[in-house]
């Protein structure tokens, strides 16, 4: 990189070398390259879409560095301010070209300015979440607000406010037909799913433990529960289930597990998990929500393989 050769005054050279035993959730999500440095060999890894969360992060970061044994450089092309923070923070190694560079592996802290505006992150409201991701169900086609309001359950006006905050984030656009207001995207499902990225809310506020007995048979399992009907995941010892509401269980549910034999676990969701699954489960995108932090490996690989499946069904209802 020039950038490197004009401010360190080093030697950069690039190696082609075939990154090989790395999970598809790394090969989707990065670009690798080998580089040296003055002959300390590093890897530049070049995100293909948005910075995950810092969690997340790591844990992608680790997972090549057990392979490799080599620093990993993130590379990108612009940095918010609390982005850059995090990295500095948990020693992330990174290069903004032509602004800043961070190794510290080899002492090297330089920095201009940061690219990217220092915005507050606005803070999703559960309906607009819901009305979200019910787009991207439909396949991110066209959509009426008075059809998803009674596809929801939800009142017009809470659509309207809705679908106007989605589309004053840059995810929908809405078109005026007559009277009527019609949501559109020209992203695909993946893609705008994507794009929200870390806009998204965990859709889980509390998690309880309560008595098995005192389970209602209509509410949808969630958690590892949920996950291991959509993929190759063992189901959990204990079961977990979804309520939008825990008040009714205030006299017997606790914090945290007592007795695994006895209890199950309830998460408290942000809104009604039934209103997005047909199924007794809650949905594939808020359950990879809900799981995105977890950082075992083994769930990582079954909510990509969820997904996988979830988009090509997706992608069947569009063709």
């Amino acid at each position: 990189m020039e950038y490197l050769n004009k401010v360190l005054g080093v030697k950069v050279a690039c190696e082609d070398v075939d990154f090989k035993h790395l999970p598809n959730f790394i090969a989707t999500r990065y670009r690798l390259q080998m580089v040296s440095m003055n002959e300390q060999k590093m890897i530049f890894l070049y995100p293909k879409t948005e910075l995950e969360q810092i969690e997340v992060l790591k844990k992608h970061i680790a997972r090549i560095q057990k392979n490799n044994n080599l620093p990993v450089v993130l590379v990108l092309k612009e940095l918010s301010h609390r982005q850059k923070e995090y990295l500095i923070r948990e020693k992330i190694p990174f290069i903004v070209d032509g602004r800043q560079i961070y190794l510290p592996f080899m002492a090297v802290y330089l920095q201009e300015r940061c690219s990217a505006e220092k915005m507050p992150r606005e803070e999703i409201l559960p309906s607009v979440q819901m009305l979200l991701l019910h787009f991207i169900y439909g396949g991110a086609q066209e959509l009426s607000a008075s059809q998803a309001a009674k596809d929801l359950e939800l009142t017009p006006t809470s659509i309207s406010r809705a679908s106007r905050q989605l589309e004053e984030m840059g995810l929908l656009h809405i078109k005026k037909v007559g009277v009527q207001r019609i949501m559109r995207s020209e992203d695909s499902p993946k893609i705008l799913f994507q794009k929200a990225g870390d806009k998204l809310l965990n859709p889980i506020k509390r998690t309880v433990y309560i008595q098995k007995e005192f389970v209602r048979t209509d509410l949808p399992e969630s958690g590892y529960s949920a996950l291991a009907e959509y993929s190759m995941l063992n189901a959990p010892n204990v079961r977990c289930y979804a309520a939008e509401r825990i008040s009714q269980w205030k006299d017997v549910m606790t914090n945290s597990l007592q007795n695994s034999q006895v209890q199950v676990a309830v998460d408290m969701w942000r809104y009604n998990p039934r209103k997005l699954s047909m199924r007794n489960t809650v949905d594939e995108l808020s359950l990879a929500l809900a799981l995105r932090e977890d950082a075992d490996e083994r769930v990582e690989d079954a909510v990509e393989e969820m997904l996988n499946g979830l988009w090509r069904k997706i992608d069947g209802y569009r063709n």
